[in-house]
Parts: C-alpha cells; structure tokens; sequence
C-alpha cells in the first residue's frame, strides 16, 4: 500500500470507518488489516444466537467476500500489527505500520479500531482446559462445541457476556451457576432493581447465581478443569467454565504512538487522539460523555463502534462533525429482552415502571430531574419513546411515568432546559 488510509483493527467500527469514507466520497486507497483470518464479523450473536446453534458462521460476515474489492477497500486478514511509526518531519499523519509477517504498510492518515480483549484470571489453574473465555469467532466456536458435551457448567462473571451465555447453556439442558463477585449482577450498568429482577429471573429458570462469591483457583485432573474454587473455601464441580469479568482494551500500539491512554485511547467527539491527525473509534477508546460532553467514558455497544467510526471519517477528511447520537444497547438473555437508551451514570432517581415479576418492566433514570437513560426489559415501546425524548431533547416528567397504564409517547415534553428563553 501507499498512501491513502490505515484502519489497524478488521472490527465493526474498522469496517464502518472505511465504509464511511466511501460514503463522503473518499476516493483515496483504504486499507483494512486485521489480525483474525476472516473478514469482519457481527460479535454479539456470539454469545447468544451462535453459541445456542440458531446461527452459523457465515450469518455472521458483516458484507458478502465480493464487497471489499468493489469497494475499492484492501481487506488484509490474519495479520497483526506490531508496530506503526509516523513519519518525521512528513505529512502529519502519515507513515509505516509493520505487521508481524514483516509486512510493510505506509499511510497518510492512520485510524487505530483496535478493540479490546478479555480480562483474564490470574489465579490457579487458570490455565487448565475447560476454562475458556468468549470474545472472538474461534472463542464462540470451541465454547459451542464444548458446550454440547458438557454437564456441568459455571459462568464467572455475572455481567452480560456471561447471563446471555448462561441463558444459552440453561436453555440447553445443563446445570448453571453464575458466580459474580459484586453485591450484585451487571451492577456497573442498571440499578439494583433490575440487578435483582435478573438474579430472580435466572433462579426461576433454573441458574444457581452466587455473589459476593469471588474464584480462588480452579481444580483440575489430566489437565482439565474439575471445579472452581471460591475464596471461601466452597468447590463447585465444572466440566466447562466460561470466564467473564470485563475486558482490557488495546492500547499499545496508541502507546507506541505517544497518544495519551487513560483506560483506552483518549479521543474528543470527533472520534482525534491526542494527535490530532489519529483517529481512534470502538472498544478500545474512552471518549466524552456522548450527550453531556462532560467526563470520560468508555462504551462497549454496536451502536457507539458505528457512531465513532463515523465520526472519525468525518474528521479524517476534514468534514463537519456529526450531531451526538443517543447511546443504546441490547441483551438479550433468553426470553428476556432488555434495551438500554442512554447512559443512567450519576442518576440520584429512578421511575419503576410495570412490575419486575411479569418480565415486563422499565426503569427511567433521572438527575436533578432531567431525563437520562431507560432500561426496558420485555417493553420496546418504553424503549422507543425514551429513545426519542432523548435525541429530540424532550424528557418524561418523573412525577408521571410510573404509570404503565399510560403509554410513554403520550407523556413526552420539552425538557425545560432546552426550551428557548429568546
């Protein structure tokens, strides 16, 4: 290659980024590289539909092979980046990459979409087979064959990742439990309410879910795991355990580069690095708070990669910014559907709308009373009209939305401090 844009990282926001370009009419070269040997791939059914065998490998391709040369993008798998060198004295932006097959790829503007990747245990017997961790196609590949012959399954972790891949596993016969080491599950992301509403759902479905229950070590016999063993001395037999407790995302190539790193490649909301000639978009980026511009977050959804990816073409080739799009996330854990709109951080009140026991119920989130996020389990209707409110700067006035007889979109106002004061 020479000239025209790098994207290192074959992820969604990779391959929305040069998809981007294409779109603003980008008629320089794009080249994609990514270290897995498939083109890029949809990640969120992995732990859902693939893992229960209702989808298969080639449902997962994001584009058809014939896309990437009609397109104009040069798409190199099974190639991982080293190490990426910028031009001194250059055009600003450009340089060198070098992949580990000593493939030399030259640019004039690089965009970093590297992704993030699990977080491991550093604990006994972690090494052992059986004790498996789910975030890329070979992962969800060997985790559903193992998964067909197995009996006896824990999950550590009781995040998303491991309550969807708890629900595929109970779902298919075998016996659960998921360990988590919080007071409560996904407690990073919802409320307690819902925290519990998904520790009771899980329980009538037939899972085992202990918190406050961290993992010592795992035991072992010929070289497979036998049982996991918790800090307080309890052991619970496992002929396959899935791990996971977060992921860590990849920052050294941003290293290498001298970019300021703090818990992900630090970029502005147009998706620039700390070199503004960098982009940076995905998993591996922490970012202002989309809505609010105050604070730094980082965000693991679809919709952020696309959003970031987009952002980032824009900024590439010199283009307005784009309009702060709303966050919003799904899960979907068996028959339990939850949507999320928003980001509920530093919320001082919720609204419990609908009853948790019927399956069917939102939560509002608010501060100060402005409208901040919902989490809709079973209710896309909820999930909708808050959606809405959001991106059009209107709220649901707290005082009201409780009644799950009176339909969200009815209930939508101007948030006061959108209102004109001309």
């Amino acid at each position: 290659m020479t000239g025209g844009t790098l994207i290192v990282g074959a992820s969604q926001a990779g391959l929305q980024l040069a998809v981007s370009l294409r779109q603003l009419g980008d008629t320089e070269p794009i080249t994609l590289v990514g270290e897995e040997s498939h083109p890029p791939y949809q990640r969120p059914p992995l732990s859902k539909e693939f893992l229960a065998g209702k989808a298969d490998l080639d449902s997962l391709a994001f584009r058809a092979p014939s896309y990437y040369a009609d397109a104009g993008i040069d798409l190199v798998s099974g190639e991982r980046v080293t190490d990426v060198v910028l031009s001194p004295g250059g055009r600003p932006g450009a340089g060198v990459a070098t992949t580990a097959g000593e493939r030399a790829l030259a640019f004039d503007q690089l965009a970093l979409t590297v992704g993030a990747g699990p977080r491991r245990l550093s604990v006994p017997g972690a090494d052992l087979d059986g004790v498996c961790y789910l975030r890329d196609r070979e992962d969800a590949l060997d985790l559903r064959v193992r998964l067909a012959a197995a009996s006896r399954v824990v999950v550590v972790g009781g995040g998303f990742i491991g309550l969807e891949a708890a629900a595929v596993a109970r779902s298919l016969g075998k016996d659960v439990t998921v360990v988590e080491a919080a007071e409560r599950l996904i407690a990073r992301a919802v409320a307690p309410v819902v925290s519990e509403f998904y520790r009771q759902a899980h329980r009538r479905r037939g899972t085992t879910v202990l918190l406050s229950a961290g993992v010592a070590g795992f035991d072992g016999a010929a070289g497979r795991v036998t049982a996991v063993r918790l800090a307080d001395g309890r052991a619970l037999p496992a002929d396959l355990v899935l791990v996971g407790v977060g992921v860590v995302p990849r920052t050294e190539l941003a290293e290498r580069l001298g970019l300021v790193c703090d818990h992900g490649i630090v970029v502005d909301a147009q998706a620039r690095t700390s070199n503004p000639h960098v982009t940076a978009a995905g998993d591996c980026t922490v970012q202002p708070h989309p809505l609010t511009g105050v604070g730094r977050v980082r965000l693991e959804s679809v919709q952020n990669a696309v959003a970031q990816a987009s952002a980032a073409a824009a900024a590439l080739l010199g283009r307005p910014a784009r309009a702060a799009a709303v966050p919003w996330f799904w899960s979907f854990q068996g028959d339990l559907k939850l949507q999320i709109a928003g980001l509920s951080t530093d919320y001082d009140e919720y609204v419990l709308r609908g009853e948790p026991d019927s399956e069917r119920f939102s939560v509002l989130y608010y501060r100060q009373g402005r409208l901040l996020a919902i989490d809709a389990v079973n209710s896309p209707a909820d999930y909708m009209a808050v959606r809405k409110a959001l991106t059009d700067g209107a709220t649901v006035p707290a005082t009201a939305a409780g009644d799950p007889s009176v339909p969200l979109k009815t209930l939508l106002t101007a948030r006061p401090d959108a209102v004109s004061s001309n």
